[in-house]
């Protein structure tokens, strides 16, 4: 397919999945249907939070036209913990058969995978490991959704219904507090904080006695202002964190 005929399918595809993109969105979708020829259409690419991220699908389709060589899979067993679900993986992808391999790891657990696929952190970490190594390979900078540790927000009509239960009052029940757990989460984990701490100063942030008892948008809310104070200044978040730590009682 010509590559102008190509971009004008993606366009039309993208926004009618996610909207009309900005400017900057449009010129990497320019750049990314030019370089690998990546389609919206088949679910190769993602636009999610004004980023585009590369899929497992997407990142085999690259391989199969490229002629891969191959992909080796290995369990890094000294790293595993199947008790507690935590699997480590490593994968090695061959571009050729004089390829001397390149090399990528992938992890999950339950703290780090989306609920939807809780119970199968054995094939996510796998998987994460094949985009790692893919990505490397094939030289595609983009990260994958499967790397992600949370459930990337539905486009369209299903935003619009998640919207309209949370001005219900919808205290982010179902799916939508799941995706926000999630994203919370990954913003623990990213900026190493302590999960109680958070759950205390959230709870305070949203005015509520629990953050159960917040509504999905107080709790959205909490989660920006937290991203952008992590982002700004961690030690100074840590400090106040801190000043949510149970005080220790004093013994006569």
């Amino acid at each position: 397919m010509p590559r102008s005929r190509a971009l004008r399918l993606n366009l039309t595809n993208a926004t009618a999945a996610w909207g009309l993109l900005p400017k900057i969105a449009r010129q990497g979708l320019e750049e990314l249907t030019a370089r690998y020829s990546l389609s919206v259409a088949l679910g190769d690419i993602q636009y999610l939070g004004g980023r585009w991220y590369v899929t497992h699908a997407g990142l085999l389709r690259v391989a199969s036209r490229d002629r891969c060589g191959g992909i080796q899979i290995f369990r890094m067993r000294e790293l595993c913990d199947p008790a507690s679900n935590r699997w480590v993986f490593k994968a090695v992808v061959y571009k050729s058969s004089a390829s001397r391999g390149f090399v990528g790891y992938g992890d999950a657990d339950p703290s780090n995978v989306s609920s939807l696929v809780r119970g199968a952190e054995m094939r996510v970490a796998e998987t994460r490991a094949v985009n790692r190594a893919l990505r490397k390979a094939y030289g595609i900078g983009l990260c994958s959704v499967e790397e992600l540790g949370w459930t990337p927000r539905p486009s369209g009509s299903e935003t619009t219904s998640h919207q309209v239960n949370s001005t219900k009052g919808n205290n982010g029940a179902q799916n939508g507090h799941s995706r926000l757990r999630d994203r919370l989460c990954l913003l623990i984990r990213q900026y190493r904080l302590d999960a109680g701490l958070v759950k205390a100063y959230a709870a305070n942030y949203c005015g509520t006695a629990e953050l159960r008892d917040a509504s999905r948008d107080q709790v959205e809310a909490f989660i920006n202002n937290l991203s952008a104070s992590a982002a700004k200044d961690r030690d100074a978040l840590l400090c106040h964190l801190n000043s949510y730590a149970p005080q220790q009682e004093t013994r006569s």
